[in-house]
């Protein structure tokens, strides 16, 4: 079992940066992957960015390539989301989860944060 706590999130105006983080616990060691993910109402959840934890891979998807940055604390397992220029289409509840090595998918989530950017 893996625990994730997320913090940071809240309102910003478009143009500004906010920055998000999760903590990992218990079985860490199983980690493979760790990314954020975000969802609106109506839509499906969407991946963010990613590591590959072991290697330090990093996958950007393209509408945050160059805005966002993805950070990582390997000794205390903890990830980091820095969010730039950010714009009201980024509004979403961000969640972080983790895929562990022999998962087939992202199993195990955090709570979710909002953020939320005005125009």
């Amino acid at each position: 079992q893996v625990q994730l706590v997320e913090s940071g999130g809240g309102l910003v105006q478009a143009g500004g940066s906010l920055r998000l983080s999760c903590a990992a616990s218990g079985r860490t060691s199983s980690i493979y992957r760790m990314g954020w993910f975000r969802q609106t109402p109506g839509k499906e959840r969407e991946l963010v960015a990613r590591f590959i934890w072991r290697s330090g891979d990093i996958l950007y998807v393209p509408s945050v390539q160059g805005r966002f940055t993805l950070s990582r604390d390997i000794a205390k397992n903890t990830m980091h989301l820095q969010m730039n220029s950010l714009k009201p289409e980024d509004t979403a509840v961000y969640s972080c989860a983790v895929r562990v090595f022999g998962g087939s998918d992202y199993a195990y989530w955090g709570q979710g944060t909002q953020v939320t950017v005005s125009s």
